[in-house]
């Protein structure tokens, strides 16, 4: 993936999104360097503009993100990290620097939709399955409902 760092003087936006609840965590900026060592350590690491150097997201506060996926959009010049916060996000002790709650909103539905996918994949195929279960868990959930 070739960035475009020039559009906007050497920086790049990139959003950050809770990769378990979709959930936009914080905007930040990149410079090459701070892009580089994100991908070298799997903490994200941004170019502070007014300390005008790079730091890594909670490197005094404890409150890392780890890196699970990294997209450019369409023109190189943005970044979508999908992270694993390791705490609050916001300097302020918010969950997001948007002042949201970092929770999905049907939590139990994906944690049932995930039960009953990891059942599917650990199911013995010489077993009989009743109609139910077979539409379940050979069509997924939509048919079922």
């Amino acid at each position: 993936m070739k960035l475009d760092f020039e559009k906007m003087g050497g920086l790049i936006p990139a959003i950050v999104q809770d990769y378990n609840t979709n959930k936009v965590l914080m905007l930040g900026f990149m410079n090459e360097e701070a892009y580089e060592e994100t991908k070298a350590t799997g903490k994200v690491t941004f170019f502070s503009r007014t300390k005008n150097r790079i730091w890594m997201k909670g490197e005094t506060s404890g409150n890392t993100l780890q890196v699970v996926t990294i997209a450019a959009d369409c023109d190189n010049d943005t970044l979508l990290i999908k992270a694993i916060p390791a705490g609050p996000v916001c300097h302020t002790g918010a969950d997001t620097c948007f002042g949201e709650k970092n929770v999905e909103d049907i939590m139990f539905l994906k944690y049932l939709q995930n039960f009953i996918e990891q059942r599917r994949q650990e199911m013995p195929l010489q077993k009989p399955l009743s109609r139910h279960h077979c539409c379940i868990l050979c069509k997924g959930l939509a048919p079922a409902a």
